[in-house]
C-alpha cells in the first residue's frame, strides 16, 4: 500500500481531504499531515511517503520550495500541487521542480481520486520496471564479470592503448584514473588430485566469496577473475598511498586465506607500483614471474620482491637465490606439470635451476637431475593416457643425449620437455571439457524452457562444481551460461512469434518465463524491440 502525506495551511481543506477521501480504497495509507512546508519537511523525511499533496501558497515555506527540496532528496516521491492560481508561471515552476500534477482549487473528490489512481498505476509500473531491471542485471551479472575479465586480460597483456583502456573501462563503469597503480594476484586451490579438480568444496567457494566481498568494499581495489584458480586485484591511488594499499591488500588476503593449509593451497604475488597505465603489462610480467615460484616455495604464501627472496642476476630478471631443496624432489616437477601453465614454464625452469646452481657444478648431479626429470615427465604423460613417443617424438629432447649436458642445454631440454607435457595435459583437459559441455548442452536443450533452470542445476547434472562449470562453459562456448540460456529462449520466442498467433504471455511461459512482463522486458532489452513489434515486422 502506498503512503500519502498532505500539506495544507487551511485546516478546513486539510481535514476535508484527510477525512473524506477513501484512501485505502485507492491503495493508499494516510501517512501524515502538516500546515506548512517547514513543519512538513522533517515529517516527510521520517515517513518517506510515496505521494506528497501540497498547497502552493503557505507561510514559512511554500509548496514549490517544499517540492523542490523533497524531489532533490527523494526523487521517487510523486508530488501533487494544489493551488487557487491558474497561472502559467506557477505551472512552469512546478514542472521545473518535477511536480507530477497541478490541480486547481476547489478540488472535487472525483478529480483527486482519478489522479491518485493514475499515480498509483505509474508508481506500480515504475517499480515493476525497476524490479525487471534489477533481475535482468542479476541474471547478466555473470556475463558482466566475464567481459570484465577479458578487459583486464587485454590491459595487462598490453593489447589496449591508454585511450582504449579508458573507453572500455567507461563501459564497465570502472574508474581507472589514478596517479599510481599496482597489481596483486591470488591463487586458491584445494589439495586434490587431478581427477577431483572439477569438484569444489564449500571451503574454497567461501574463501573466494569472502575475498570478493572485501575488495568490492574499497574503490582503491578492482578485483577480477583471471582463470579458474586465480584472481587479480588492481591497486590504484595516489603515489603516497600505494605502500599502505599494498599492505592492506596483503593483510586481507592473509586473514581470509590462512588457517586451512591442510585442505587448501594459496599464494599471492604483489608487484611494485608504476605511474602509468601503459606500464601495467610490465607489472603483470613481474607478478606472473613471481607466481611461477609458488611450486618451488609451497610454504611461502606471500611472494613479493622481498619475501620471495629475489636477487638480481644482472640480466634484468629476478630469480630465487636461496631455496633449500633436497634438492631435486620429483614432487616439485609433478606439482608443476599438474597445475602449471605453458606460459609459466620458462620462469619455472629458470627458478628451478637457479635454486640448485651450486649443485649443478657437479656433472654427476646434472646427469641425475636430467634422468629424474625425464622419468617424472614420462610417468606424468603416461598417466594421462599418452605414450612416451607422444611426449618425445619429433622434439629436441628425443634427439639429444641427456647425460653430460651443460646448464644451458639442461634449461632448453627442460623447457621443451615440460612445455610439451603440459600441452598434452591441456589436450586431455580440453577433450574432457568438450565432453562435459556436450552433456551440458543436451541437458539444457531438454530443460531450458523450465523457469527454474540455473547454473547450479546444470553443473549438478553434469557432476562438477558450479565454479568449474561456469569457467569451462565460457571457454568452450565463448559466452556465459546465462547469456546462452537467454539466447536460446529468445530464439525460440522469435520463432513462435512469427509462426503462430499465440499470445505473448503463452509464449513467455513456453520459453521459460513465469512473468510475461519480465519476458517482454528481456525481449526488448536483448532484441531492441518489443514482442509485438517483432511479430508485426516493424522492427527486425
Amino acid at each position: 500500500m502506498l503512503k500519502v502525506f498532505l500539506v495544507e495551511d487551511e485546516s478546513s481543506i486539510r481535514e476535508n481531504l484527510r477525512d473524506n477521501i477513501m484512501w485505502q480504497q485507492y491503495g493508499y495509507q494516510f501517512a501524515g499531515e502538516a500546515s506548512d512546508g517547514e513543519m512538513a519537511l522533517p515529517l516527510i523525511r521520517k515517513s518517506k511517503p510515496d505521494v506528497l499533496i501540497t498547497d502552493i501558497n503557505m507561510p514559512f515555506m511554500d509548496g514549490l520550495a517544499l517540492a523542490g527540496i523533497v524531489k532533490q532528496e527523494f526523487p521517487q516521491i510523486k508530488v501533487i500541487i494544489i493551488s487557487v492560481h491558474d497561472d502559467f508561471e506557477y505551472a512552469q515552476r512546478a514542472i521545473a521542480v518535477g511536480v507530477e500534477r497541478y490541480l486547481l482549487k476547489p478540488i472535487s473528490r472525483s478529480a483527486l481520486q482519478r489522479v491518485l489512481l493514475e499515480i498509483r498505476e505509474k508508481i506500480e509500473e515504475e517499480r515493476k520496471q525497476d524490479n525487471y531491471r534489477d533481475k535482468f542485471k542479476e541474471d547478466m551479472q555473470e556475463y558482466e564479470q566475464f567481459s570484465r575479465r577479458i578487459f583486464f586480460e587485454k590491459v595487462f597483456e598490453g593489447h589496449l592503448s591508454v585511450q582504449e583502456i579508458y573507453e572500455q573501462a567507461q563501459k564497465f563503469s570502472l574508474e581507472m584514473d589514478a596517479a599510481s597503480y599496482n597489481l596483486a594476484m591470488v591463487s586458491l586451490r584445494e589439495k586434490r588430485s587431478m581427477e577431483e579438480h572439477s569438484r569444489e568444496s564449500r571451503l574454497l567457494a567461501g574463501k573466494r566469496e569472502e575475498l570478493t566481498r572485501y575488495f568490492q568494499r574499497y574503490p582503491e581495489y578492482l578485483m577480477f577473475r583471471w582463470n579458474i584458480n586465480t584472481y587479480g586485484i588492481l591497486l590504484k591511488g595516489e603515489e603516497e598511498q600505494m605502500e599502505e594499499l599494498k599492505s592492506k591488500c596483503r593483510e586481507a588476503i592473509v586473514r581470509i586465506c590462512s588457517g586451512d593449509d591442510s585442505e587448501m593451497e594459496w599464494c599471492c604475488a604483489i608487484g611494485e607500483p608504476v605511474k602509468r597505465l601503459s606500464m601495467l603489462p610490465q607489472v603483470y610480467s613481474k607478478v606472473n614471474h613471481m607466481m611461477s615460484y609458488r611450486f618451488l616455495k609451497p610454504g611461502q604464501h606471500i611472494l613479493t620482491m622481498e619475501t620471495a627472496g629475489f636477487a638480481s642476476r644482472g640480466d634484468g630478471k629476478e630469480s630465487l637465490s636461496e631455496v633449500d631443496i633436497a634438492k631435486a624432489d620429483p614432487e616439485i616437477i609433478k606439482n608443476f606439470l599438474a597445475h602449471g601453465q605453458v606460459e609459466e614454464v620458462d620462469d619455472f625452469v629458470d627458478g628451478y635451476l637457479e635454486c640448485q646452481k651450486d649443485a649443478l657444478k657437479s656433472k654427476m648431479f646434472r646427469d641425475y637431475l636430467m634422468l629424474s626429470i625425464r622419468f617424472t615427465t614420462i610417468a606424468f604423460v603416461e598417466k594421462l593416457g599418452y605414450s612416451r613417443q607422444d611426449l618425445l617424438e619429433d622434439t629436441y629432447t628425443d634427439r639429444v643425449h641427456i647425460l653430460s649436458m651443460n646448464v644451458e642445454d639442461m634449461r632448453f631440454y627442460m623447457q621443451e620437455l615440460m612445455r610439451r607435457a603440459i600441452e598434452l595435459s591441456d589436450q586431455v583437459m580440453e577433450s574432457q571439457s568438450q565432453k562435459l559441455i556436450k552433456r551440458a548442452i543436451v541437458y539444457i536443450e531438454e530443460n531450458y524452457t523450465n523457469d527454474s533452470i540455473s547454473l547450479n542445476e546444470v553443473s549438478g547434472a553434469v557432476e562438477v562444481s558450479a565454479n568449474y562449470f561456469s569457467t569451462v562453459f565460457r571457454q568452450e562456448m565463448g559466452m556465459t551460461f546465462t547469456e546462452y540460456i537467454t539466447r536460446k529462449r529468445m530464439d525460440k520466442a522469435k520463432q513462435l512469434l512469427r509462426q503462430t498467433e499465440r499470445p505473448s504471455g503463452d509464449i513467455a511461459t513456453e520459453v521459460g518465463f513465469k512473468d510475461p512482463h519480465y519476458f517482454s522486458y528481456v525481449f526488448k532489452k536483448t532484441q531492441g524491440c518489443s514482442p509485438r513489434e517483432y511479430r508485426g515486422g516493424t522492427r527486425i
